[in-house]
């Protein structure tokens, strides 16, 4: 039996393995334009004083489209206006909850010359982040299977966040050329230690025991036992967030990470990716490396020397700038680093990524600049500069949002 099309991307995303797809594998997702007008693409269940929106885009791991989060954005504003409704669910149809943004589709955009609806997408997926993360009603996301980049962003600044056995956790914008995004350098800054700079620099995978452990998800339930959660969920008749943590804690399972997760590593972690650089971080990867033959600094170290050397230095000073701004002021700054990086004035390295991994798929990808070395400060700097007087910024109402939370 050949492998499906979502299982071919998940060996991609967490393995890096060298895939023969056969002719035109990726063929739906290339083809699913990033505009989709369907209300199809989000669904609703529930009735009484709960709602749940799920993401229905199975084929494609319910990538995200300007679509798709514009009708959140649309149902969401709808349920907190209206009293009936006293909380939010969000599922993902299918074996995914959402694999972050249809990529595939802002390649193709990008090569067009098509960069208006690729910045479209940027506004209209974080002024969403922002909303859900002063939604004045609670919030459940229900993180069963693949949660990744965007998907993590349309999840996280919520109230709760149940993960499963089946969840699977990660930010691999720098093995494609880009910067965790989506609201990452809000989040993953405000994990334990140094896990954030790790995660955002690796792209490496956490499980939903990991992400328990971490403060990514609140909760975690066997998937065996979700759909009587969602049951049970639906018929709360609550706009009480303690009601509902004390029933997903009541009916949730307490797990704990395997020995080899780098949870169990936190001391190694931060005594390498506290440093200043991320020349730093690798010199200190590979002295630990010489002294104990760590598997697990060996496989961070490819890791790393698999990303594109110009994401490396600008997500690792993102993560850091997070670490001192809010949830707003984060989106706006990522909004400024999310055009720079389509508009390809400083590097063509998102648009080389996605051809590499996900387009031509021979997995050898031509960064630019070609190493660490290469990369000067000004090119960092330049991700980090204001738009000019020509190009928006992003405007989030704040004023509006913030005086009643």
């Amino acid at each position: 039996m050949r492998p499906s099309k979502s299982a071919l991307l998940l060996r991609w995303i967490f393995s890096g393995e060298k895939i023969n797809y056969g002719p035109r594998r990726f063929a739906s997702l290339s083809s699913n334009p990033l505009i989709d007008d369907s209300d199809n693409l989000v669904l609703v269940e529930g009735k009484g004083s709960s709602r749940t929106a799920i993401l229905n885009r199975p084929s494609s791991l319910n990538a995200l489209n300007t679509s798709m989060v514009a009708r959140l954005h649309k149902l969401y504003k709808n349920w907190e206006d209206d009293p009936a409704v006293g909380s939010v669910a969000l599922k993902g149809g299918g074996r995914a909850f959402a694999a972050g943004g249809d990529i595939v589709a802002l390649y193709n955009l990008i090569k067009e010359g098509n960069l208006e609806e690729c910045k479209q997408f940027f506004w209209t997926i974080y002024s969403f982040i922002y909303f859900l993360g002063t939604y004045m009603k609670p919030h459940v996301a229900l993180l069963n299977g693949i949660t990744m980049g965007g998907g993590a962003g349309i999840s996280i600044p919520g109230t709760f966040r149940v993960a499963t056995d089946k969840t699977i956790f990660a930010t691999p914008e720098t093995l494609i050329g880009f910067h965790p995004d989506a609201g990452a350098s809000f989040y993953l800054s405000h994990l334990p230690g140094y896990l954030g700079e790790y995660l955002a620099l690796t792209g490496e995978k956490l499980n939903g025991s990991e992400m328990l452990s971490c403060g990514l998800a609140t909760q975690f339930s066997p998937i065996a036992k979700l759909p009587l959660i969602e049951e049970q969920l639906g018929k709360l008749a609550t706009d009480d967030p303690s009601v509902i943590e004390n029933f997903l804690g009541n009916q949730g399972d307490m797990v704990h990470p395997d020995q080899n997760s780098a949870i169990h590593r936190m001391k190694i972690l931060d005594k390498c990716f506290s440093h200043d650089t991320v020349e730093e971080i690798i010199e200190c990867l590979e002295m630990e490396a010489a002294k104990t033959n760590d598997t697990w600094c060996l496989s961070t170290l490819k890791r790393l020397k698999e990303a594109a050397p110009l994401s490396l230095k600008v997500s690792l000073r993102s993560i850091r700038e997070g670490r001192f701004q809010t949830l707003d002021q984060c989106l706006i700054r990522e909004y400024r680093m999310s055009l720079q990086g389509i508009h390809g004035q400083i590097t063509g390295d998102f648009r080389e990524g996605v051809r590499a991994k996900l387009v031509d798929k021979d997995f050898t990808p031509k960064w630019d600049p070609p190493s660490l070395g290469h990369v000067s400060e000004d090119m960092v700097d330049q991700y980090f500069t204001p738009l000019s007087a020509f190009e928006p910024e992003l405007e989030l109402p704040t004023n509006q949002r913030e005086a009643f939370i």
